[in-house]
């Protein structure tokens, strides 16, 4: 079986990927911190901001491609420890398409809908990035330096995702059915715009990325919709009570990082492909039946 080197494979979409590729793959799946066994698969301690140990697992494992989802992905933690995040963030992230460039394989990288700075969405592929908050540029000097070493890397912006807790990873929603179902105050942002996704749908975006794309693909869902609606529709399928629901404004809320109002995607060079997000109601159903 061919081999995939998939990074952060104990974060969120790390997980849901594995859970995905391992029926085609043979998978080899990284971490740092979080030590978790996935049946089937073989777990690496692996600390990618080292470049001796990064060459090491690229020459033990010889993979035969690479998703690289290892990130440091809070916005808040970025802005205060701008070094540390930007040796994962950039610095790991050149280097991983630098070593695929040198083995000749495919590679795909999680950049994210935060390298744009929210004015004129919807955006698409070619839209020039001018993210407001260290973790969006991060991420758009990191698509840079890696397509400069290697140009066939597919790099996929990702939006915000949802689903299934993991073993080590939560998504955003399970905090807010916590919240719902104990009637305490939920404030949800009525001016902050994205086109989320499951974590299974996007580990299925990055799969076919993986395959069709060299250069930047954009893997979001096909509503915008703001954290308040979709807040909404989340209490509506799992029944819970909205009387605890309430709406706020970004300016309400005080955060080390700046956040853009609206960051919603174009994709429909990915739909073009083949990529398939359900409508949220749908995904969110799916949830409550898995």
């Amino acid at each position: 079986m061919k081999k995939l080197l998939i990074t952060g494979a104990s974060g969120f979409l790390g997980w849901h990927l594995c859970q995905l590729a391992k029926q085609e793959w043979e998978i080899y799946g990284t971490y740092l911190s979080h030590s978790l066994e996935i049946p089937g698969m073989k777990m690496l301690k692996v600390n990618l901001t080292n470049f001796q140990e990064l060459q090491r697992i690229f020459s033990e494992v010889k993979p035969t491609a690479v998703i690289h989802t290892a990130a440091q992905s809070q916005p808040n933690f970025c802005q205060t420890h701008p070094e540390e995040s930007h040796a994962i963030n950039v610095t790991a992230s050149c280097n991983i398409a630098g070593l695929c460039a040198d083995n000749s394989i495919s590679c795909a990288f999680t950049s994210t809908d935060l390298v744009f700075d929210g004015l004129n969405a919807p955006y698409q592929e070619a839209d020039v990035v001018c993210p407001v908050n260290l973790y969006g540029e991060q991420k758009a000097i990191a698509e840079v330096g890696m397509l400069e070493r290697y140009p066939m890397t597919a790099v996929c912006r990702m939006p915000l995702m949802f689903g299934a807790a993991t073993p080590t990873a939560k998504s955003f929603i399970q905090p807010f059915i916590q919240t719902l179902k104990a009637e305490k105050e939920l404030n949800l942002f009525i001016d902050e715009f994205r086109t989320p996704v499951s974590g299974t749908t996007a580990a299925k975006g990055l799969l076919l990325a993986l395959e069709k794309v060299n250069g930047i693909i954009h893997l979001g869902g096909k509503e915008r919709i703001s954290r308040y609606d979709f807040g909404q529709i989340l209490a509506e399928v799992f029944q819970l009570p909205t009387i605890s629901l309430k709406s706020c404004r970004q300016k309400d809320v005080k955060m080390a990082a700046p956040r853009p109002a609206d960051v919603s995607l174009d994709s429909s060079k990915a739909f073009a492909l083949g990529y398939q997000p359900l409508s949220l109601r749908k995904e969110l159903q799916k949830l409550i039946n898995s």
